[in-house]
């Protein structure tokens, strides 16, 4: 966190400039900065900046020509070599191009989608037909015959429930018939949450597939969601006496005992029973099919129910509060970044993909494959294998490169294994690009490397030295004690802030004798008339 805050800060965006008319404002040791540089850097500060000094233009050139010394004396200690700092660069870096991997269009609508199936909540049963142990790399036509037979004996007549307990592969389906309860977007698969969403109530889904096997579906129930509910329970375990004592309990309530009361004296969920029966808050799918309906049948804050049996045992439960699925608005970022995380934003990528594919030029070479297909990989002699099998533009790409990929891989088609090295490297590919097709992307990738590196440099030119320099701090305080007035003790953090500030002008001064800096005098009053100074 203090990386990124430091980094918003500093003077550091540099937007490369393609006009003909661009030219050098000043130069340190005869390596040149231009005009539109510094403009970028000044236009994009200028409307935090109050005080009208710091807006002037010449003092503001003079914090950024210290500013690129600054950058230099990093690269020329090479601090951008240090493994830490790449590692770290290039974290910001993947989530500075995450944005670019995404079809926007085909987020929006997921993002819409799953908000619409926030308000909206399923209730489904399922049938599942593993695949075999080696994966579903395997042909799966053969599962998909058998679940459709299944589905058929359904369609004909058959009882879902009766279906599922016999057939399934679900473990659970023995004991509940498949039933998954009530859901919403997220707490499901994707798929078999699309399959839920898509099928009309009381009909059966056509097959489809997930990571586990494929699936059938029956839509069982449709209803609003009434959002998140916070709660107090009173727990009565399954006993002899359990119903007896639930329902002396659920009298008393009536006669206008407290319920917190009722709860820390007798319920036997000890957890809740120390605050007054009162559970976490929680939503669909989250508590037992029972203790939700009996939730959900309260209308009113305070209200509570009727005794009630779960297999935890007996339940009177007071509803605290009911929080409503908020507004589209209120939501939408929170929904977007779980669409982000979720399996569904792969149909983005996929049109991203799809994109590259149209815009770039690739060539595939069959002939170069057949080494992989006519022999096995451990066969195949990789100093042997220099022929392109893939190009991208003028990227080429050999056999030697895709062996490496496969190596990775289980038991696959080389076709398949060959189309997903495809899609691999035009990904890569268009990372690689995008600093030189997209002016913003640059300007901020280069904003973090200047950023990170100049942190690492202050760290270790004035940062670490200062709290290290405990004789150098109290030197400085005693030198400009009327200064401060108090004890070193009292003023410490002031003193030690003013030590590093002195540091920094010291370091600077040096940074400024070290190095030539010219400033072309012309066109820096050219560039001032343009702002009226």
């Amino acid at each position: 966190m203090k990386k990124l805050l430091f980094i918003s800060f500093v003077c550091c965006s540099v937007l490369p400039s393609f006009s003909q008319k661009d030219q050098e404002l000043f130069s340190i040791n005869n390596v040149p900065v231009m005009v539109s540089e510094f403009k970028q850097v000044y236009e994009k500060n200028l409307p935090i900046v109050e005080d009208k000094e710091s807006k002037d233009i010449d003092n503001y050139l003079e914090l950024f020509i210290n500013y690129k010394l600054k950058v230099k004396e990093a690269y020329d200690l090479k601090l951008d070599t240090v493994k830490a700092y790449q590692q770290e660069f290039e974290g910001y870096k993947q989530q500075l191009i995450a944005p670019y991997l995404y079809d926007e269009e085909t987020l929006n609508e997921l993002v819409q989608q799953a908000y619409n199936r926030t308000r909206k909540e399923v209730k489904a049963s399922h049938v599942l037909i593993r695949y075999p142990s080696n994966g579903i790399a395997v042909d799966t036509l053969f599962l998909l015959e058998k679940i459709t037979r299944i589905r058929q004996r359904i369609v004909s007549g058959e009882d879902f429930d009766v279906v599922a307990r016999e057939v399934s592969e679900d473990p659970s389906a023995r004991v509940n018939g498949g039933n998954l309860g009530y859901f919403s977007a997220f707490a499901m698969l994707y798929p078999l949450e699309e399959a839920a969403y898509k099928t009309q109530l009381g009909e059966i889904s056509e097959p489809f597939k997930t990571k586990f096997g494929v699936h059938i579906l029956k839509v069982t129930g449709i209803r609003q969601s009434r959002g998140e509910f916070d709660v107090a329970h009173i727990l009565v375990k399954n006993s002899t006496k359990s119903r007896l004592k639930i329902d002396s309990i659920y009298q008393k309530l009536q006669s206008g005992a407290s319920f917190e009361e009722m709860a820390i004296k007798y319920s036997d969920d000890f957890g809740s029973a120390k605050v007054g029966g009162k559970l976490p808050r929680f939503g669909t799918g989250e508590m037992v099919e029972e203790f939700e309906n009996s939730v959900r049948s309260l209308t009113k804050e305070g209200e509570y129910s009727k005794p009630f049996k779960t297999k935890y045992g007996w339940h009177i439960v007071k509803l605290l509060k009911n929080y409503p699925v908020a507004s589209f608005e209120e939501m939408q970022d929170e929904l977007r970044r779980k669409v982000k995380r979720s399996k569904r934003a792969s149909i983005s990528n996929q049109i991203v993909l799809k994109k590259l594919k149209e815009k770039y030029q690739i060539k595939e070479y069959p002939k170069a494959l057949e080494i992989f297909t006519k022999n096995k990989r451990e066969a195949v002699k990789e100093n042997e294998l220099n022929a392109v099998v893939l190009s991208i533009n003028e990227k080429k790409f050999l056999q030697k490169d895709f062996l490496k990929y496969i190596k990775l891989k289980k038991q696959a088609s080389i076709q398949r294994l060959f189309e997903e090295f495809k899609n691999i490297e035009l990904v890569n590919y268009f990372k690689e690009q995008l600093a030189n097709t997209d002016p913003v992307y640059k300007s901020t990738l280069q904003e973090y490397r200047e950023g990170l590196l100049l942190f690492d440099l202050m760290q270790e030119k004035i940062w670490n030295k200062a709290s290290q320099d405990t004789l150098g701090v109290k030197a400085y305080y005693r030198s400009n004690q009327v200064k401060y007035g108090k004890e070193f003790d009292k003023v410490r953090g002031k003193v030690m802030s003013d030590y590093q500030d002195e540091l920094e002008k010291e370091w600077i001064k040096n940074l400024r004798k070290n190095n030539t800096v010219v400033v072309k005098e012309r066109v820096l009053r050219k560039l001032k008339r343009t702002y009226n100074q």
